[in-house]
């Protein structure tokens, strides 16, 4: 344990935090301040969503559209055709199904092909791929393999390149990044048995050796995606505390750990509904000794390290959403003509209808989202924290819906396994395996009750910092008088504007036929904004648990901005009026979702709901569960 008198901007004291800690339980509050730690709090950079959520419309962040140079996109579309056709004749996905391996000669292939080295820089021998054309060619490999497309993804997304590439050393650097090119396998170990998006719960330590030249590595990760098979992860450990303003403050550290430090075993491989050909396991670390000079990104950084990691994980799941959307039109599309119900094709009777335009609509949203979110990630110059987790939380709940109605269409068909239906002649189209698959995408890398939680925190994360010196617990009267004027003055003017602003003329005409979803979604930011305040205000420090409201509103602003990221997307595409009619559909069909958003936030069943879960839990409602088998109390 270390003593350190003055917090750092890793390392806020209590009077540092924006939200008050003092009537929070103790566990309560070491997790806040974990989290509130971990933080990126500036915003050196604009941000569209950041903006949004204070009713600022910025349609200049969105038009142009961001466009790939032509070399750069024939170079990736020569690709992705050469490990299409490879992928087709050599990867089976219904026998990696079933066997839940990806075999040895794929990974083989893969490997020389640098498909685990894609966002290596050239210098360390990789393709220095992009982020755009990196997610393209996730979209292309989704779209053949799920399971093998999490291998790819949690390799390079949160293993270990992005996190070295991010905060690695020279040394560090020139030592591994070569590795992957080579082929080796990297994991993320964050999560435990006991430990899922409470950090502050992490057992698993570090502890320094007497001579400092190595740090001993106890403890369990649970669902480490490759890591049963993986040469080298980024481990996350507690190191020892420091003291801050008198109070111990948990120190969290990443570690690169290469397998072959011995002390690392599979405990158990996880058997999941879906992605059935990941390796995902539960990992035990005993005695692990790491060089020091393997801590990466710096002692107590590691939640950080994480969360800044997590944003570019975020950005390639919505690229493998949008690749099975596209092969779920593929299905849609040929099965709504072929198959024919009395006397017309059922893409033709209305109910078929209206899910072929779901899923052609709400596919051209995701693939919009993921262009723009990629093409911000290359630039540098826009701040995506909350953009990433608006593509991770739509592209996912979409993606699920487009599958599921791509099933309806089917019917039986679409349930029926890939496997039996080839065995009596038909196409093997493998809806029911991409609808277990697809499943995983709103749980894995945040759940989606996570992201809206993250969203909301960030969403009212400026009005936390006009009001921090009312909120500071050990304010002086002083501090606080002064901080009642700042509050005053900014909404004296700020709030009336969110009633009276430049969206009541703005047109928007530069969108042509899409202009007027501009200026709804213009409006309705300014709706939204005053809307997040009116229920800052009501429920004040109360408003963090009220979870359903806060899905509310930020579903609202991730709609929002999936609409100007769609009509943006529709007018840089050189082709007929189609991706317009594609976009206008989808905005149609998110201005409902919108407006059904407000209405249940008045209205609604949620504290009926809460007191019926709270009987649940106390066990009045026992009774109903008898008649069937139940289960021991321990396993």
């Amino acid at each position: 344990m270390t003593d350190d008198t003055t917090a750092n901007n890793d390392d806020p004291s209590e009077d540092e935090l924006l939200i008050d800690t003092s009537k929070m339980s103790e566990g309560k509050r070491a997790a806040m301040e974990v989290a509130e730690g971990a933080r990126e709090t500036a915003w050196d950079r604009p941000g569209f969503a950041h903006e949004l959520f204070m009713g600022h419309f910025n349609p200049e962040l969105m038009t142009p559209f961001p466009v790939q140079p032509n070399e750069s996109k024939e170079e990736t579309d020569a690709l992705i055709s050469e490990l299409d056709n490879y992928l087709t004749t050599n990867l089976d996905a219904a026998a990696v199904d079933d066997t839940q391996t990806i075999p040895q000669a794929v990974m083989d292939g893969l490997v020389q092909r640098g498909i685990f080295a894609m966002k290596i820089p050239k210098e360390y021998g990789g393709l220095g791929l992009s982020q755009v054309n990196y997610n393209r060619i996730m979209m292309m490999i989704a779209s053949h393999c799920a399971s093998t497309a999490v291998l790819v993804s949690a390799h390079q997304s949160i293993g270990v390149p992005q996190p070295l590439k991010m905060f690695g050393t020279d040394e560090q650097k020139k030592k591994y990044l070569p590795k992957f090119r080579e082929g080796w396998i990297s994991a993320f170990a964050l999560t435990e048995p006991n430990v899922g998006s409470d950090p502050a719960q992490m057992s698993t330590t570090a502890v320094p050796s007497e001579d400092g030249s190595h740090w001993i590595i106890n403890g369990e990760k649970l669902w480490c995606t490759n890591g049963p098979i993986a040469d080298v992860l980024v481990v996350m450990a507690k190191t020892p505390a420091k003291i801050v303003n008198g109070r111990e403050r948990q120190q969290i550290t990443a570690f690169i750990v290469e397998k072959s430090f011995g002390g690392i075993e599979t405990k158990h491989r996880c058997d999941f509904m879906g992605i059935r050909g990941i390796q995902n396991g539960l990992l035990q670390f005993t005695n692990v000794k790491v060089p020091t000079e393997n801590i990466i990104g710096g002692l107590g950084r590691g939640l950080k390290l994480a969360l800044s990691t997590l944003n570019f994980g975020r950005l390639t799941l919505p690229a493998a959403c949008a690749g099975v959307g596209k092969q779920c039109l593929h299905i849609a599309r040929r099965w709504g003509n072929e198959r024919v119900q009395w006397g017309l094709p059922i893409g033709k009777h209305e109910a078929g209808s209206q899910k072929l335009a779901y899923i052609a609509a709400n596919t051209f949203a995701m693939e919009a989202v993921t262009m723009l979110t990629s093409h911000w990630a290359d630039r540098g110059d826009v701040d995506i924290r909350i953009e990433a987790a608006m593509a991770k939380l739509f592209c996912s709940v979409t993606a699920e819906r487009v599958v599921d109605q791509t099933m309806q269409l089917r019917g039986g068909r679409g349930y029926e396994r890939a496997t039996s239906l080839e065995a009596r002649g038909e196409l093997p189209f493998p809806v029911e395996r991409m609808y277990r698959d697809i499943r995983i995408n709103s749980i894995i890398e945040g759940t989606s009750e996570i992201m809206r939680l993250f969203l909301a925190r960030e969403a009212m994360d400026p009005h936390l910092k006009v009001a921090a010196d009312i909120l500071k617990r050990h304010s002086s009267l002083g501090t606080k008088l002064r901080g009642s004027m700042k509050l005053a003055t900014f909404y004296s003017t700020w709030y009336p504007s969110q009633w009276i602003n430049d969206s009541i003329w703005s047109l928007h005409e530069d969108m042509g036929p899409l202009a007027e979803h501009y200026r709804f979604c213009h409006k309705t930011a300014h709706k939204l904004a005053r809307t997040i305040f009116h229920y800052m205000g009501l429920y004040q420090d109360k408003l963090e648990r009220k979870q359903m409201i806060l899905g509310h509103l930020m579903d609202i602003g991730t709609e929002l901005f999936a609409m100007t990221a769609t009509c943006s997307y529709a007018l840089t595409m050189p082709r007929d009026m189609s991706p317009i009619r594609l976009a206008d559909c989808f905005c149609h069909q998110a201005i409902l979702r919108i407006e059904q958003h407000f209405h249940d936030l008045s209205t609604n069943n949620d504290a009926n709901n809460n007191d019926i879960a709270k009987e649940v839990l106390t066990g009045s409602f026992d009774w109903l569960e008898e008649g069937v088998h139940t289960w021991p109390e321990k396993a």
